[in-house]
């Protein structure tokens, strides 16, 4: 008789949900990546274009040039702010659903200490009977001797 585990069928349904929370959780994790990257990204156009103003503003130039690159850094610093919060948001979401994934592990860790439970209480007592039949063999065969 193989060993049957009765609550098998939740422990795999179990095992689904934690790997579909795990999934979530590196796809949030991935998107704050992205972001922190994006806002690098504008920090270092921000620092450019306020160096590229810099230097022209010792050369003659257009005052409309001037404020087109005034314009263009306060729009870059817009989208750095909306980043910075999209990146909080991110950060919120991550620490929730990182909750939720511990609690789909407890869930599936408890059930597989269970089920490991059981089968080292099923082997022991398959163990036992195989002990017990290759005991009473020995002591039937020297009993006819």
């Amino acid at each position: 008789m193989a060993f049957h585990f009765s609550l098998g069928t939740v422990l795999r349904v179990r095992g689904i949900l934690e790997e579909q929370e795990e999934r979530m959780l590196q796809k949030i994790q991935a998107e704050i990546t992205q972001t922190v990257e994006a806002i690098k990204r504008l920090d270092t156009q921000i620092a450019g274009s306020d160096a590229s103003r810099r230097s022209e503003v010792s050369k003659l130039s257009l005052g409309r040039n001037l404020h087109a690159s005034y314009q263009e850094v306060k729009e870059l610093k817009h989208l750095r702010d909306e980043l910075e919060d999209r990146a909080a948001k991110l950060e919120q979401l991550r620490v929730r659903q990182l909750l939720v994934y511990d609690a789909a592990r407890r869930d599936r860790e408890m059930l597989t200490e269970m089920q490991e439970a059981k089968r080292t209480a099923y082997e022991t007592g398959m163990a036992r009977t195989a002990q017990k039949t290759i005991d009473d063999n020995y002591n039937a065969r020297r009993g006819r001797c």
